[in-house]
């Protein structure tokens, strides 16, 4: 089940990297350009956000692959997950208060969240991080492991469109004002919302593939009480097995996989 995180994870950065020129282009026109979108990449805070994104999104795995795996689940393992919604509902309140910021200061908001006072967002973030991992955190009490990702997801989807709700009215109404950089938080915003929105899809796109490869591997039991997933015991079972046959099962899972999704 593990490679099948690894896709998932994979899946969520070429999703962020392709949004990145539109979304870009469509926030911040026409101070910025189509040709004008090489330069973005360039920005150091565009990868650190990113790696932010795709390393909460693995993180926000591990307990869905332990579920997929059927192998015993320590109540500590459930930190993970929280300390990572945690973290995208702290960027969904950072892009709250800097959008309302913009709204309402106009011009001074830039000042205030970048001219020597980036303190202040780091302790807004991690203010709602430290809250909102302990409120899931104390969630997930009695509640079984699946159940605790799938109700973090929910929280982490109705979080983003309300943040949305806030980001895109607000930059609308900045981008006709007339100063310099008008839209940049209300943007930042905005990139919040969309990146943690999909970021909410990722563990049940996780156990959509789990759930189809299960059905084409049924499980065995084996080693004790423990069951075993098929796949795990593919180099015992099929190791042996011809080259072409196994090329068979690889194409009869993909396209499985892929009927699902449809």
């Amino acid at each position: 089940m593990k490679r099948w995180a690894v896709v998932v994870v994979a899946l969520y950065l070429v999703i962020l990297l392709a949004l990145t020129w539109p979304v870009v282009v469509a926030s911040l026109y026409p101070e910025v350009r189509p040709g004008q979108i090489r330069e973005v990449f360039g920005w150091p805070q565009y990868w650190v956000w990113l790696a932010v994104m795709v390393c909460g999104q693995a993180v926000m795995l591990l307990v869905p692959v332990s579920v997929a795996r059927e192998r015993p689940i320590p109540r500590r393992s459930v930190i993970w997950p929280a300390l990572a919604s945690g973290l995208m509902m702290g960027l969904l309140a950072l892009g709250v208060v800097g959008s309302v910021l913009e709204f309402v200061v106009q011009e001074k908001a830039l000042d205030m969240a970048f001219e020597g006072n980036a303190w202040r967002g780091v302790a807004i973030l991690s203010a709602a991080w430290a809250i909102w991992t302990i409120l899931f955190y104390r969630i997930s009490r009695g509640a079984a492991a699946r159940d605790v990702v799938t109700k973090q997801c929910r929280y982490l989807l109705k979080g983003s469109i309300l943040e949305l709700l806030v980001a895109v009215p607000t930059h609308v109404v900045a981008r006709y004002r007339d100063y310099c950089c008008a839209g940049v938080l209300t943007f930042i915003g905005i990139a919040f919302g969309l990146s943690v929105m999909i970021f909410s899809f990722g563990p049940g796109v996780f156990f959509l593939f789990a759930h189809r490869w299960k059905q084409l591997h049924p499980q065995v039991e084996g080693h004790g009480s423990q069951a075993l997933d098929v796949g795990e015991l593919q180099d015992e079972r099929t190791h042996f097995a011809p080259q072409g046959q196994r090329d068979r099962m690889r194409r009869k899972y993909v396209w499985g996989v892929v009927g699902g999704l449809a």
